[in-house]
């Protein structure tokens, strides 16, 4: 989704992605794919016609770069690499096999782009999980994919990103004596060690924060914890090294200060116990990516009951504005040659790695958007003709309409204002819209024009009344 072109064709290009979104019954095309629509599905065109960007395999990508540097910690023949998933998957993939709830919200048409009422795009690496651990190819892996989520519009957002994960496993009837906990002490003998300031003040598990599971012992815990921690903290230094040394080359007076990390317990539908791993970085602490033990569940589900083992799960797009200081989400889509051009050459020499310069930074332009919601009783025409019932109001419809007309015009919109009527009691709520091009000045007008589009679609789209 790249501004190309005359800004009123794209904003007009906007409404027709909104008409053939609601166009079904009917068939879709998605990488070279048929699939059978249903009134559950809700994919744009902006995002169907970018399942083959693939930026993860792209290279000299900054994305392909950080997933690069993640896996040459995870070294072949131990770790077998994913990197070439389709993005459409069932709902027993993306939800069923990994234990989520039928109420989760993330199962909602709010959150997930839903080909019909049994196909998505993926939300996540792990829809792909129960297939990787039961063809058994290696005792470790790691997979890389792009994933899709409806979701806000900000600097930090977009509806695709990249999620790369990883697991280690060991089998209980391949351990000698089939002592576990010992293959685990050894095999973390063969691993480097590291100078990285690590805090871990909490114990490997603990029965309410962080519970052991049934049928693991608190050694075997303990030993696959040692080996997680030490696995990613190894990554994570292999990271902000390089990090830190570009950052040094672009700033001779840059402030070096040693590289220190904490663990956090955390919680996890598919690990237990299960922490989150921070590290200090230019004076704050960033959650860099969630792990633990892998649930003996899905291993069950996935024909392997005799493994257990640990996972990963890491957001390419965080490590990479860290890694490059990319400031705007929007630039990896860019194909623009001033941001591409920077990274010639790094996917085949990772030491020419350096941060990202600026091209330009254009003027923001904003524009507010004021409306009543419908009381949920009432009835509103649809695109297509007739009455329809108003649909409960989610925020990210608002951010979905927003996208599909504006594209990567958008910086970021944000609610700036919600009033419900004392007498009446209808709320009304106010979004601040930012359009600001990343390759060339916005006009008053042309941002007009989008705003425009933009006010329209919420009225017939949502049901809502514009102040």
């Amino acid at each position: 989704m790249v501004l190309r072109g005359d800004l009123r064709a794209a904003a007009n290009a906007g409404i027709t992605r909104q008409a053939s979104a609601s166009a079904f019954p009917g068939k879709i095309t998605l990488g070279g794919k048929e699939y059978q629509k249903d009134n559950w599905f809700n994919v744009p065109d902006s995002i169907a016609n970018s399942l083959t960007r693939e930026l993860h395999n792209t290279p000299d990508h900054p994305i392909s770069i950080t997933r690069s540097i993640v896996e040459s910690k995870f070294p072949s023949p131990t770790f077998k690499h994913y990197n070439k998933f389709f993005p459409v998957v069932s709902t027993h993939e993306n939800f069923d096999s990994l234990g989520f709830p039928a109420d989760h919200p993330g199962r909602s048409k709010t959150d997930t782009y839903y080909v019909n009422e049994k196909t998505v795009l993926r939300t996540h690496t792990s829809a792909h999980e129960l297939a990787i651990f039961g063809a058994n190819e290696s005792v470790g892996y790691t997979c890389s994919a792009d994933v899709y989520r409806r979701d806000a519009i900000d600097k930090t957002h977009y509806p695709i990103f990249h999620q790369m994960e990883g697991a280690r496993m060991w089998d209980r009837r391949k351990a000698p004596g089939g002592n576990i906990v010992q293959a685990v002490w050894d095999d973390i003998s063969n691993l480097p060690t590291h100078d990285m300031i690590v805090e871990d003040p909490n114990p490997p598990t603990h029965p309410e924060r962080n519970p052991l599971q049934h049928g693991h012992s608190h050694d075997e815990a303990e030993a696959i914890a040692a080996h997680l921690k030490r696995s990613l903290e190894l990554m994570v230094v292999e990271i902000f090294s390089r990090a830190k040394t570009a950052a040094i080359a672009a700033d001779p007076n840059y402030h070096d200060e040693p590289l220190k990390v904490r663990w956090i317990e955390a919680y996890f539908p598919w690990t237990s116990p299960s922490w989150e791993l921070e590290i200090f970085w230019q004076g704050d602490w960033l959650e860099v990516l969630g792990c633990g033990v892998v649930k003996q569940e899905l291993l069950e589900n996935a024909g392997v009951p005799s493994q257990l083992g640990w996972a990963f799960g890491i957001g390419l797009e965080r490590i990479a504005m860290l890694l490059f200081e990319i400031p705007d989400i929007r630039l990896f889509w860019s194909q623009d040659a001033r941001f591409l051009d920077q990274f010639k050459g790094v996917s085949s020499d990772l030491t020419s790695l350096k941060r990202y310069v600026p091209f330009s930074k254009y003027p923001a332009c904003y524009k507010d958007v004021a409306f009543w919601l419908q009381p949920s009783s009432s009835s509103t025409t649809s695109a297509a003709g007739g009455l329809a019932p108003v649909q409960s109001f989610h925020e990210n419809d608002v951010m979905e309409i927003v996208r599909e007309i504006g594209g990567d015009v958008v910086e970021d919109v944000r609610k700036t204002d919600e009033f419900t009527h004392p007498k009446t009691g209808r709320k009304s709520l106010c979004y601040r819209i930012n359009y600001r091009s990343l390759e060339r000045t916005l006009t008053n007008e042309e941002a007009n024009e989008f705003h425009e589009q933009v006010r329209a679609a919420l009225a017939r789209r949502l049901g809502v009344v514009l102040r």
